[in-house]
């Protein structure tokens, strides 16, 4: 596990963890500390311990190498979000259809034109982010007046909501009311909390819409609040990510062929009445 700072690890964690023990296995978890080379590093832990599988949840490209050298032991992995040759099965979202439906959801609610900043850090570092990215770059294509404010903005994965404040604060300064119409993030949502707070700060929280995806229930929560700048989302299932893992792990031995890829559905967002529903039917409670 690459860390379990964010909610999205600490689902994907539980649901694998929780699905192997069901099965009767048994776990040995490592977390990276949201540390990429840490996170190879703890692999090494693995191949030392001579465990039958392991399950590796997201990661650059340090773990090839670790991959490799588990392959080579005799040790199949199984990955969640990273795309890998030494990888039995990859289990993840599909990737495609969050970038392209956050696209054309954004697309609506700015009636096909406007000025467009975008929160982008980690588009070349994680393949996912960019497909992500790509699709939703892909869809704005189909609509020549929307522009890309450049240069783009990067967020700091530690802290990245407030770090995200401040950088829109700053950009607010930049662009006035009339030259700034919406903020998406790329790859995640975490930014976009303090996005909105900065939003709200400034009394631009009517006139700039925000995007992201994810939809953990704190953004779930913040996009079901009346009159939200937060308008549109693509919601993950994590736990189900990770349980879908396992049990690929499961069917691997018991024989059967997997696809080189699981791909999870997810969930389209738009608009405080469905984030209250989207986050009741994805076990977060509910709310009024």
């Amino acid at each position: 596990m690459v860390g379990t700072q964010h909610f999205w690890d600490r689902e994907a964690f539980k649901g694998a963890t929780e699905e192997v023990e069901k099965l009767g296995g048994k776990v040995i978890g490592v977390d990276g500390g949201r540390d990429n080379q840490v996170h190879a590093n703890n692999h090494d832990i693995l191949l030392s311990r001579k465990v039958d599988a392991v399950i590796s949840i997201l990661g650059d490209s340090a773990v090839e190498p670790k991959f490799k050298a588990l392959r080579d032991a005799g040790i199949p992995v199984f990955t969640v979000d990273h795309v890998s040759q030494y990888s039995v099965n990859n289990t993840t979202s599909d990737n495609y259809t969050l970038g392209s439906t956050i696209g054309r959801y954004m697309a609506d609610e700015l009636g096909g034109k406007g000025n467009v900043a975008v929160f982008n850090a980690f588009s070349s570092a994680l393949r996912i982010c960019g497909i992500r990215y790509d699709q939703w770059k892909y869809v704005l294509k189909d609509y020549p007046d929307i522009h890309i404010i450049q240069p783009e903005l990067a967020e700091q994965f530690a802290n990245s909501p407030e770090d995200a404040r401040k950088k829109t604060l700053e950009l607010l300064s930049q662009y006035p009311k009339g030259k700034l119409d919406a903020i998406h993030v790329a790859c995640w949502d975490q930014p976009a909390i303090g996005i909105v707070q900065a939003l709200e700060e400034t009394g631009r929280d009517k006139d700039v819409k925000v995007t992201a995806i994810d939809a953990g229930p704190e953004t779930l929560e913040i996009m079901a609040e009346p009159g939200s700048p937060f308008v549109a989302n693509v919601a993950q299932q994590p736990h189900l990510i990770g349980q879908t893992s396992a049990d690929n792990v499961a069917r691997y031995f018991a024989g059967q062929k997997l696809p080189v890829q699981t791909f999870i559905p997810v969930v389209p967002v738009k608009g405080p009445q469905e984030a209250k529903a989207v986050y009741k039917q994805l076990g977060y409670g509910e709310l009024q």
